[in-house]
């Protein structure tokens, strides 16, 4: 089984879902598309990892709402002790700034200040998560607990990082005698 099979999986083994559900869930930890998904729910139910039971609905198709099986739970629990992959990292950003002095430093600049109000605007979103999250679960999971600290510690590094590149921006075009492109 390949590592989406193994994040289906973990999914299910927090609560049943369809294969739309786990496709939107998945998204955070892996990127997915349902062409991905469904053959995959096919083949991990095909060998015994999951199953499913059809919930007939009035006004859409009937929908089926996987859950993961004892066999699925074990396989599960193997791949656990497995070690991981290194960590990927993939950030159009990283390679616009690595070549930038092809361009305008203006360009870099305003990505950077896009960066960080994306940042700003993902923490205040994972806050409201975490938030909501908690007051829904007298007892939250510890993992995704930990997952979500994460994404906080990610984002805030990604926020501190554009800051400083800002800042740095700033001494170079000043030491240089550019003039920023706000100040234009």
């Amino acid at each position: 089984m390949n590592t989406l099979s193994y994040g289906l999986l973990s999914l299910l083994s927090h609560t049943a879902d369809s294969g739309y559900d786990l496709m939107l869930k998945i998204q955070p930890f892996w990127p997915a598309k349902h062409s991905q998904i469904y053959p995959l729910l096919a083949q991990l139910e095909s060998g015994g990892y999951v199953r499913h039971t059809l919930v007939v609905q009035t006004d859409k198709p009937d929908k089926k709402v996987y859950s993961i099986t004892d066999k699925g739970l074990n396989a599960l629990r193997n791949w656990l002790t497995l070690p991981t992959d290194e960590p990927v990292t993939r950030d159009e950003l990283v390679l616009k700034v690595f070549c930038m002095e092809q361009g305008d430093p203006a360009d870099i600049r305003r990505m950077l200040e896009m960066r960080l109000a994306y940042c700003r605007d993902q923490l205040q979103w994972l806050q409201t998560k975490m938030d909501a999250y908690t007051k829904l679960n007298p007892s939250p999971s510890f993992g995704i607990l930990l997952l979500m600290e994460k994404g906080q510690f990610a984002i805030k590094a990604d926020l501190q990082w554009a800051e400083w590149a800002l800042g740095r921006l700033d001494e170079r075009e000043a030491a240089q005698g550019s003039p920023r492109a706000d100040d234009a």
